[in-house]
């Protein structure tokens, strides 16, 4: 197991964040940037990152009975792991990274759906993701939203005797509205909340606190408020802009938890997908969206970020 290797459990409270969307593009950009990343998708009830990285034939999960579900249920000994170079069908994914890196999909299975969860099924994730860090340098988890079994299964399996040693950070996903602050705060701090469970199995809740970060998503651009041609308008976006920082800080996730942020993405807005840099050149995607994912993917790995004073 390499001694730098990183899990990273992705979450949200509510859908509609941009949670799988933008790790799936943060995966993307961690294997430009040199390293062998693998995408679990542990969002059992909508396991529809195949369709990101445009998988045909795995767009809500794998077939046959082959993916996570049917894994951690016991049903099989592996999940299949779907190189996504070889095959996604956009022509433009078809390429290598410099070093010939891996991106990996592990797919749930089609027509899976939320279960229950015992030890065995615990002992089967903890296995899957101490030897996906054998391979990996980063192992991205995308969980289910809300307070999941997908949820448990990561936070048992990081509490383990096999994991609690090595690094894991937790991704919070939130939109930048009133309803989805109160949201994403009470996930993390909330009586039935990420903490709270923490402490149930476990973990140090101080600890996992200082491993979790938000990333909020879909953030209108900082200067409209000046840019608007209606003074009253422009006066209550002001208005807004500061009610949810005050409410983000009274929530626990001010801007010292904040990993970063994406904007308003058009393209996105039609078709959840990775965004290139060939969609940039093409003037099809903005370039601000790239370079909010290219930050998020620095500072995931930047152990500056995760350092405590």
């Amino acid at each position: 197991m390499s001694p730098d290797s990183m899990l990273v459990f992705v979450t949200s409270d509510k859908g509609g964040t941009g949670r799988s969307v933008t790790s799936c593009n943060i995966a993307y950009r961690l294997y430009l940037r040199g390293m062998d990343v693998a995408y679990v998708d542990f969002d059992f009830g909508s396991p529809t990152a195949g369709a990101l990285f445009e998988i045909g034939h795995a767009e809500r999960g794998i077939a046959e009975g082959h993916g996570l579900h049917s894994y951690l249920l016991g049903d099989i000994g592996e999940p299949r792991r779907l190189t996504v170079g070889r095959e996604t069908d956009r022509p433009q994914l078809r390429r290598d990274a410099p070093g010939a890196r891996q991106l990996v999909l592990l797919p749930g299975d089609a027509g899976g759906g939320e279960f229950g969860c015992d030890d065995a099924m615990i002992e089967r994730g903890t296995t899957l993701l101490a030897d996906l860090l054998t391979v990996f340098d980063v192992v991205i988890v995308d969980l289910s939203a809300g307070r999941s079994v997908a949820l448990e299964i990561a936070l048992r399996a990081t509490a383990s005797r096999m994991l609690r040693h090595r690094a894991h950070r937790w991704l919070v996903f939130h939109r930048w509205t009133r309803q989805h602050v109160l949201a994403a705060g009470g996930l993390i701090h909330g009586p039935h909340g990420l903490l709270n469970a923490a402490a149930h199995w476990d973990h140090n809740p101080d600890e996992l606190l200082a491993s979790t970060r938000c990333v909020r998503t879909a953030v209108a651009a900082s200067d409209r408020t000046r840019t608007t041609d209606h003074p009253p308008q422009a006066a209550w976006l002001k208005e807004q802009a500061n009610a949810l920082r005050e409410l983000a800080i009274a929530n626990g996730i001010g801007a010292a938890m904040v990993l970063g942020q994406t904007p308003i993405e058009p393209m996105l807005q039609w078709r959840e997908q990775l965004i290139l840099d060939a969609d940039v050149n093409a003037r099809l995607a903005n370039p601000a969206t790239v370079e909010a994912y290219t930050d998020l993917a620095r500072r995931l790995t930047d152990s500056a970020t995760w350092d405590v004073d």
